[in-house]
């Protein structure tokens, strides 16, 4: 049976919950992941070096935009439920079967939920991009984006986004998209993490002096 919870914390969680900025988008071999780095609580910067994006397996990773201890809890849990599916099947979990776990454990705890906005990305047969909510709704598409800053990537995206875009240009893209975001919204800045996965390198960190050569380029 589930607790009640009360107005007051749900008002709590509205405003902790949003105040960041991931994406994540297919391209040509694989998937570019993004996100800013800085961590938020209402209007006070409680962090300014968050990491927001996590490794799943070598071939998935995850972003987290909501409350730091729902997403470390729930990161923890997908890393052992992925580690424990390749030791019994002997294979590697897929981004779909991932990412319906997720889904599923949330919609059992919609009446408490966890207060999170989730993205899983990897490559197995393919690579694949889920957008997972709060409630349990899973969603695959080409591109997505989280948190308070995801309204500017979105523009960004939906202007520049195409079909089997080369790594590259994709990682190009992430950084001017959550740039943008970074400008604009208040909660999201101090700095932008980029991930890439494919067959080849598998989960691939991009880094820091390599961003900010591409961030000079880009202006």
């Amino acid at each position: 049976m589930h607790c009640p919870v009360s107005f007051e914390k749900v008002l709590i969680m509205e405003e902790l919950k949003t105040g960041t900025t991931t994406l994540a988008l297919v391209v040509k071999g694989g998937v570019v992941i993004a996100a800013d780095h800085r961590v938020t609580a209402g209007y006070m910067v409680a962090h300014k070096v968050g990491k927001k994006v996590y490794k799943i397996d070598d071939f998935i990773g995850m972003t987290t935009a909501g409350l730091v201890g729902d997403l470390q809890t729930l990161f923890r849990y997908l890393k052992a439920e992925a580690e424990l599916y390749k030791y019994k099947k002997g294979t590697r979990i897929t981004v779909s079967g991932l990412a319906t776990l997720l889904a599923n454990m949330l919609n059992q705890t919609k009446f408490a939920p966890f207060y999170v906005q989730i993205i899983i990305a990897g490559y197995d047969t393919g690579p694949h991009v889920f957008s997972i909510d709060e409630a349990g709704g899973s969603v695959e598409d080409k591109y997505v984006s989280t948190g308070s800053g995801s309204p500017f990537v979105y523009g960004v995206l939906e202007d520049s986004f195409k079909e089997n875009m080369s790594k590259e240009d994709g990682i190009d893209l992430a950084i001017r998209a959550i740039s943008t975001s970074l400008q604009r919204d208040a909660a999201t800045g101090n700095g932008i993490d980029i991930v890439t996965i494919t067959p080849d390198e598998g989960y691939k960190e991009i880094p820091e002096e390599e961003v900010q050569k591409r961030i000079k380029k880009l202006k």
